[in-house]
């Protein structure tokens, strides 16, 4: 921390510098850059390591009110300052101030939730199958974990990992996305002062292949939990698994969204474009995937077209944005491509589909809906991670549900129905983790698990009690008289 403007990596305890530096830049406004943030080299990820090692022991067998006091005083600082910190994720990442804030807000809950969680530890004392013997099943610390987090949730992710392992008893070492450190290392300040020992939590920030890497390959650390995109998240598991460290993924999704005949027109819209165009659609539970039944779908084309001409693009601090920035360059390049896909291939622009000019200079896209889609198209199948969605057309429930089901996602589903049938079903047929009814793909709460099915998600659930399948590992003891 050499001055205001340079961000440096937390190891065992204290800060060093980077062997190099990069800056992290507004997407709402190019001119503004929030600070230069430290790039980890090898030896520095390995120190980390070590560091953790190191520290586990004593760690994993302290006073349970040790952690929860730590966690909880990460928590209360979180919230209380919630603002500034959501001013500081607007800044980097482009979502909104209030959903900022929002955010920032549930990393606070998370930390404090865990801290509840350090109290609550439990197992199972049972009789055995055997005269004069007891069994007692306890669960004890992984070890190190590696967390490698993605740029969409910037404080958020970063806080279900952390909250948990640390919970749990084990040492962490944490390397944020590279696009968006400015929230993750805020976090770290905040960690190192809380009252945990030197190594016990790490922070080196830098690229995946360098720093993600080092993490993986060691095998001083005995789990990854990883967010991110499909490929990397696939190697990873591969990498892990062959040299049988613990792995935990979510990464992608093409989320659908079913709107029936029968569902309530203005509610099925606002959900809709809650779901595909808030925190400018980049979120893995987005749903970018409208499939709607052919009774009510010319009324929900019109609605959903009227509706978007109120949404207001801007600057994420400005008040009265609805939407921010697309995050970067290369991610405004991406959702441009497929907005050019999805017209070569045959479906119409009902809104949006191009640049929006605003105040400042930065990557303002106009939410985009297509109409006359084909569940075939690629706009259908592939995950855009933008403000970009399209609407199919399909003849009934069964339809729809077949067509959402048709996927090799499995992460979050919606439907809009005001008939307890289709609702009930839906609930048990819908091949995703997470379903919704009538309420946005888009929106999870902090003490319930999260996660998906087939390609969305590799190993136990995030989040709430379901945490500890991942972070924990079960022990059975005999005890004789």
């Amino acid at each position: 921390m050499a001055d205001s403007k340079r961000y440096d990596n937390y190891i065992n305890g204290e800060w060093v510098a980077g062997a190099d530096y990069s800056a992290n830049i507004n997407p709402s406004e190019l001119s503004d850059t929030i600070g230069d943030y430290a790039k980890a080299d090898l030896t520095q990820v390995h120190a980390a390591i070590d560091a953790a090692r190191a520290a586990f022991p004593a760690w994993s067998v302290s006073g349970i009110q040790a952690r929860h006091d730590a966690l909880d005083k990460v928590g209360t600082e979180i919230l209380a300052r919630r603002e500034e910190l959501g001013t500081l994720l607007a800044r980097e990442e482009g979502k909104t101030l209030p959903e900022a804030i929002g955010e920032v807000t549930r990393a606070g809950n998370i930390f404090k939730f865990f801290a509840g969680e350090c109290l609550r530890l439990s197992g199972d004392y049972v009789p055995s199958v055997r005269q004069g013997v007891n069994v007692e099943v306890t669960r004890e610390a992984l070890g190190v974990v590696g967390l490698i987090t993605p740029w969409n949730f910037p404080i958020a992710i970063p806080a279900w990992k952390i909250a948990p392992a640390l919970a749990y008893g084990n040492c962490v070492v944490l390397k944020p996305a590279d696009l968006v450190p400015g929230c993750a290392w805020a976090l770290a300040e905040i960690i190192s002062r809380a009252g945990f020992p030197a190594g016990v939590f790490n922070l080196v920030m830098g690229s995946g292949r360098v720093v993600g890497e080092a993490l993986v390959n060691s095998p001083k650390v005995d789990g990854i939990s990883f967010t991110g995109s499909v490929g990397v998240g696939r190697q990873i598991a591969v990498n892990c698994v062959s040299r049988q460290a613990k792995v935990q993924l979510e990464m992608g999704g093409k989320n659908p969204q079913i709107i029936l005949d029968d569902a309530d027109l203005k509610q099925a819209v606002e959900l809709s474009v809650q779901s595909a165009f808030y925190s400018t659609g980049q979120r893995c539970t987005a749903s970018s995937r409208l499939i709607v039944t052919a009774g009510i779908h010319d009324k929900f084309v019109e609605a959903m077209a009227e509706r978007m001409q109120s949404i207001k693009v801007g600057h994420a601090l400005k008040s009265g944005t609805d939407i921010g920035p697309v995050v970067s360059q290369a991610q405004l390049e991406q959702d441009l491509k497929y907005i050019d896909i999805g017209q070569s291939e045959g479906a119409r622009v009902v809104s949006g589909g191009g640049l929006v000019t605003c105040d400042t200079e930065g990557y303002f896209l106009a939410p985009t809906l297509f109409a006359d889609s084909e569940a075939s198209m690629r706009i259908s199948r592939e995950e855009i991670f933008g403000p970009v969605a399209n609407i199919v057309r399909v003849a009934d429930y069964e339809a729809a549900l077949a067509m959402a089901n048709d996927t090799e996602f499995g992460l979050s589903a919606g439907i809009a129905t005001t008939s307890l049938k289709y609702a009930n079903h839906f609930k048990r047929h819908s091949q995703a983790g997470m379903v919704m009814v009538n309420l946005p793909t888009a929106g999870v709460d902090y003490h319930v698990p999260f996660g998906g099915r087939k390609g969305s998600s590799y190993g136990s659930r995030e989040q709430g009690r379901y945490a500890q399948e991942f972070y924990t590992v079960v022990k059975t003891a005999y005890i004789g008289s």
